[in-house]
C-alpha cells in the first residue's frame, strides 16, 4: 500500500515509539511518554483504518479522528519540550513531522467531507426531482 499519508504515519509512530522507549528508560518520564505514545500511534492506526474504510463517511470519519490525534500528539510534545523532557533539537524534528501530518489530513478531511457533501447534495437533488415528478 503506497500511500503519502500511510508511510507518513507509520514513520511518525516509529519516532513516537522510540522517542517513548527514550522517556521511559533514560528520563523515567511515565506518564506525559504514554500519553504521546498512544496518540502519537493511533494516527497512523486511524489512517490504516480509514482505508480499509467501508464507505466514504467511514473513511472521512476515521481521517477525521486521525486529525484529532495528531492536533493532541502536538500538544503532549509541546508539554515534553516546555518541561524539558526533551530539547528543542528533538522537539523541533518530531514537531515538524507531526504538524506535517496534521497539514496533510487537514487537505484530506476537507477533501474527503466535499465529496460527501457533493454526494448528499446530488442525492437529495435526484429525490426533490423524483418527488415532483410524482406529483404531476
Amino acid at each position: 500500500m503506497s500511500n503519502v499519508i500511510v508511510e507518513k504515519s507509520k514513520a511518525f509512530a516509529v519516532r513516537v515509539i522510540r522517542l517513548y522507549q527514550y522517556l521511559s528508560k533514560d528520563k523515567k518520564e511515565f506518564v506525559l511518554s504514554k500519553q504521546v505514545l498512544r496518540s502519537g500511534t493511533s494516527i497512523g492506526a486511524n489512517v490504516r483504518e480509514a482505508h480499509r474504510g467501508q464507505s466514504k463517511k467511514d473513511f472521512a470519519s476515521k481521517m477525521n479522528i486521525a486529525l484529532k490525534e495528531a492536533a493532541e500528539t502536538e500538544y503532549w510534545l509541546e508539554l515534553l519540550h516546555g518541561t524539558d523532557y526533551i530539547d528543542s533539537t528533538a522537539y523541533e524534528s518530531i514537531y515538524k513531522d507531526c504538524n506535517e501530518l496534521n497539514r496533510l489530513l487537514i487537505a484530506i478531511v476537507r477533501s474527503a467531507n466535499d465529496k460527501l457533501q457533493s454526494t448528499n447534495d446530488k442525492a437529495q437533488s435526484t429525490k426533490h426531482k423524483a418527488q415532483s415528478t410524482k406529483h404531476k
